[in-house]
């Protein structure tokens, strides 16, 4: 992020590789919203960048990571939203982590500092002296310690000698750790310990969490679904991790997000639904149950910053799958539950479905004014009381419905139009139509005695669809006590469009009490796998 062409608006530059590697330029309209600008071409493949003003002239420059090569390049900026030619300069090893920009060696001159990966050996912090015309020196290097390999970086003051530290995430084997070096004022580092934190620990954010003016860390562990919180002691060393829950975090930043003085986590979560988990900070080092906020298929990375110009930070994220940057506006006071999108029952093919809430609370202090509320349309049906104005810690509900037209998922939104945000907000929708009709919904059978079998129930299955329904697995029964019913059907692999088959089910109770199992078909009729319900009394 940065102000690339002196507008007051917040611009963006992205990086990719496929189908050129190369770094594009978003220029903020100020309205949240981006046009694209100039792509450049840029090394062989790129993953990594940052901004900073290397110059010391007020113009942004950018600094980008080739992981296809041993090299960084520097594209300065002509401060109108345009850049120069890439300039490599090469660096020990290849570039694996996001790219830290700071005054490394006191000379009051910003350096740049990543974590490079020779093949076959250790992992280096590579430490590039900054010349402070946009050009940098020949890499200094220090082994990541204690042999793990380097994986993200962090840099803050973790003691008291005002000379930057780094933090550096690894794993190797069944270990996944923080490794503290402390700074030697010179570019180099000294091993300080390490800490255990989750599995897969690919991205670290150093800030002071619990306001007490000693730098923290926060750890986004992968495939370990969490976030690692470590408070700093202020002497270099740092209190054992405290785990948050998250759904595969590939980034994490710290902002104040609601205006209280206290920081708050965001993590970009790659697992599908994607999107971001906000996790409040309780002022102490400790945070809130994570709040998720669903966007795109596959969140690589976020960012805070204000976009539209409203004072309140925003995010955004890079959906590495679906090939776009998602923004997601901050809507202040005006709060929604649930965050994720209202999701439909499965409904047969021509039915529409129970309906579904979503509620819009004002935590303000003042009234919100909405001035509307629109749905994008069939299949959706939707009624609200929200309208007029909503006071102070008052709300209202959206309802929505589903008409099944196709089979498959199928999405739409609620816009609403209101004074908390330039943008309007939006509540997404999802509904999954199938050609699998079941008759009835639910089985119950009466009173049976253990070791007997009851007479069969039968559930009819018509294939609604205007094409061939498939069995890609026989009809199986699962759940808790799936050994006391037993399946039987003349179903097959296949019946035509209109046609129905037949389920026989028996019960045949192991134990006395409530027994209770589900028939399970998988098919290609969309809202794959369907269910009925099933349910005895063994006597």
């Amino acid at each position: 992020m940065g102000d690339f062409n002196h507008d007051g608006k917040l611009d963006l530059a992205v990086t990719s590789y496929i189908p050129q590697n190369g770094v594009t330029i978003l220029l903020g309209n100020g309205d949240g919203t981006f046009r694209v600008g100039a792509t450049y071409s840029v090394g062989s493949n790129l993953f990594y960048l940052a901004a900073a003003d290397l110059r010391n002239n007020g113009i942004t420059d950018l600094v980008v990571g080739d992981e296809g090569s041993n090299n960084i390049y520097v594209m300065v900026g002509n401060g109108d939203g345009t850049f120069q030619t890439a300039v490599p300069f090469p660096m020990y090893g290849y570039p694996t982590s996001d790219i830290v920009i700071a005054d490394f060696n006191g000379d009051g001159k910003l350096d740049t500092l990543v974590i490079g990966d020779v093949v076959g050996s250790e992992t280096y912090i590579n430490m590039l002296p900054g010349n402070g015309d946009g050009t940098f020196g020949a890499a200094v290097t220090t082994p990541v310690p204690y042999g793990v390999g380097g994986l993200a970086v962090a840099a803050g003051y973790f003691n008291s000698d005002k000379i930057l530290d780094v933090a550096v995430t690894g794993v190797f084997g069944s270990a996944h750790q923080v490794d503290i070096l402390l700074g030697n004022g010179d570019g180099t580092f000294t091993a300080d310990g390490f800490y255990a934190v989750g599995d897969g620990p690919e991205s670290i954010i150093a800030a002071d969490f619990n306001r007490d003016k000693k730098t923290d860390l926060a750890v986004g562990n992968l495939t370990g679904l969490s976030v690692s919180v470590l408070l700093g002691n202020g002497d270099g060393t740092f209190q054992q991790a405290v785990d948050y829950s998250v759904s595969g975090p590939t980034s994490v930043s710290a902002a104040d997000l609601d205006g209280n003085g206290i920081l708050d986590l965001v993590v970009s979560d790659s697992i599908e639904p994607a999107g971001v988990s906000v996790l409040k900070g309780n002022g102490d080092g400790t945070f809130q149950t994570a709040v998720f906020y669903p966007a795109g298929t596959e969140s690589e990375y976020v960012a805070v910053g204000d976009f539209n110009g409203d004072g309140k930070p925003d995010l955004v994220t890079a959906d590495f799958a679906d090939d776009q940057v998602i923004t997601l506006l901050n809507t202040g006071v005006v709060s929604f539950s649930p965050t994720t999108p209202i999701t439909l029952p499965t409904t047969v093919l021509g039915s529409t479905s129970p309906s579904r809430s979503a509620t819009l609370t004002n935590n303000g202090t003042s009234p919100l004014t909405i001035s509307s509320v629109k749905s994008s349309g069939p299949p959706f049906h939707m009624r609200t009381t929200c309208q007029g104005s909503i006071a102070p810690g008052g709300s209202c509900t959206i309802w929505a419905t589903f008409t099944a037209k196709v089979e498959g998922v199928t999405t739409g939104t609620v816009t609403i139009h209101d004074s908390a945000s330039s943008k309007p907000q939006v509540v997404e929708l999802s509904g999954t139509g199938t050609g699998v009709k079941l008759v009835p919904s639910k089985l119950t059978f009466p009173a049976q005695k253990v070791g007997t079998q009851s007479q069969p129930q039968t559930i009819q299955l018509t294939n609604v669809g205007s094409a061939p329904l498939n069995f890609t697995h026989p009809i199986f029964i699962s759940g808790k006590n799936y050994t006391d019913f037993l399946e039987s059907d003349n179903c097959g692999t296949q019946i035509g469009a209109g046609a129905s088959c037949t389920i026989s089910i028996i019960f045949k109770p192991k134990k006395t009490g409530t027994r209770t199992a589900e028939v399970g078909i998988d098919d290609d009729g969309g809202g794959s796998p369907q269910s009925v319900p099933l349910t005895g009394t063994g006597t």
